[in-house]
């Protein structure tokens, strides 16, 4: 078989057998398929694009392509939740222990910030000691102890993914709902899992920004991922603000353990994690349905096992033991923390992307693979959309490095907000949805 071909009758618009992308993702993972090739074949998916069964045939090739967790002797369902990625999407951090608490064993392979949105590995990073890559060994007595571990890709977790994606992120193949399809779910199947929810975000601070973008994408997740044998449903969120009230890798940091512990908890975090949690416990055969399901999640919320869980996940991965009661000790705080004010009104609308590329402004995201992170540093106390803004009352804080960095993004976040004399009329915060039934 020559790869040149392979590449030859995808462009010509023809339908690739299992055997030829296999063949393609052994190429991609030894090196034999050079950068040129995998460019070309990269191209092709774009312009033509591929039917159910070669998306299938391409995840579970790059699935396959390194080490796929086995949980034998695990007497619990093996579950996990992705998001494609928000403003202030820090879900994992409760969600993951509120599902340990219900039952579930969850390995969640999360990743790290992406443009202009955050990652939920360098939220963890703030926390001294907490180990995002532990060896396979560390992984599965956390899981066998504590229920749940949010870790990162490791080299031997899909590594044709790690190589493909380098090359569609230069060469303008990124948006291919193929080749996002493929790129998720090799990873999250490499984790050996059994049910999977998906949170596909549709707004200003989303990659999909428009519903038809986000609802094709959903689809195609779902019908791949239960393609290849994992139950897996989709909801679509609304990203045209921020899910929590903060932005920035220690303050939502902080912001979760507030959640957990039950001091302060955002509306529509607490809507995102019980909804999702209740679908996912449901699929995972741990409630009857989704009700039942959502009624589990919200009891873990608040009689504090989610937050026990929580706690002993940080510290058997190496974090501080009494981390969950001491956070404010450990978590990085930047020099300078000043309230943000603007003119009186209604919010009406909010630039997410706007704060998101404020965060990354501060040293709190990169701008290059090698830059360095800044945990100290974002925005807090954010006002939602629908919040009336009046004299005292700030749009948000600022956490930065310098007072000139401070000011900048004041700046900045004034200008992200609009507002109006009149309150907005409330719009949904759950867009769509896309149940596991509807593709099999």
């Amino acid at each position: 078989m020559l790869v040149q071909e392979v590449i030859r009758r995808k462009r010509d618009g023809l339908v690739l057998s299992p055997a030829e992308i296999g063949f393609v993702v052994k190429g991609i993972t030894d090196g034999t398929m050079s950068e040129g090739q995998l460019a070309a074949f990269a191209m092709a998916v774009y312009f033509k694009g591929m039917t159910l069964d070669e998306r299938v045939s391409l995840t579970t090739a790059m699935r396959d392509s390194g080490d796929v967790l086995a949980w034998q002797g695990e007497d619990r369902p093996v579950v996990d939740k992705h998001s494609t990625g928000g403003i202030g999407d820090n879900v994992s951090l409760m969600l993951a222990p509120a599902l340990a608490a219900c039952g579930a064993a969850v390995p969640m392979i999360s990743g790290r910030g992406l443009g202009h949105t955050g990652g939920t590995l360098d939220k963890l990073d703030a926390i001294p000691g907490y180990t995002t890559q532990p060896e396979n060994d560390l992984l599965r007595r956390v899981i066998r102890d504590v229920g749940c571990a949010i870790i990162g890709q490791t080299a031997d977790i899909a590594p044709a993914d790690k190589r493909f994606y380098g090359v569609r992120d230069v060469t303008a193949t990124v948006e291919s709902i193929d080749l996002i399809t493929a790129s998720i779910l090799s990873k999250k199947l490499a984790a050996g899992l059994e049910a999977l929810v998906l949170d596909v975000k549709c707004g200003n601070g989303a990659f999909m920004a428009t519903l038809k973008q986000a609802t094709g994408l959903a689809q195609s997740l779902v019908e791949v991922a239960n393609g290849a044998g994992c139950r897996t449903s989709a909801r679509i969120t609304d990203m045209n603000q921020p899910l929590a009230s903060a932005a920035g890798n220690a303050v939502e940091t902080a912001n979760a353990v507030a959640f957990l512990t039950g001091d302060a908890v955002d509306a529509r975090l607490w809507e995102v994690v019980c909804t999702l949690g209740g679908d996912l416990l449901a699929l995972a055969g741990l409630a009857g349905d989704q009700t039942q399901g959502r009624d589990k999640i919200e009891g873990a919320l608040r009689n504090g096992a989610a937050a026990e869980r929580f706690g002993q996940m940080v510290a058997a991965l190496g974090g501080p033991v009494d981390f969950i009661q001491n956070a404010g000790r450990y978590l990085p705080a930047a020099p300078v923390t000043r309230d943000v004010f603007g003119d009186a009104g209604f919010v009406t609308a909010i630039d997410s992307r706007a704060i998101g590329l404020a965060v990354i402004e501060l040293g709190g995201g990169r701008r290059r693979a090698s830059d360095r992170i800044d945990p100290s540093v974002g925005f807090s106390k954010l006002a939602p959309i629908g919040a009336e803004i009046s004299k005292g009352l700030p749009l948000g804080c600022v956490h930065a490095a310098d007072d000139a960095a401070a000011e900048r993004a004041a700046d900045a976040l004034r200008a992200a907000y609009q507002r109006a004399t009149v309150p907005p009329k409330e719009t949904p915060l759950f867009l769509g949805q896309i149940s596991d039934r509807e593709v099999q």
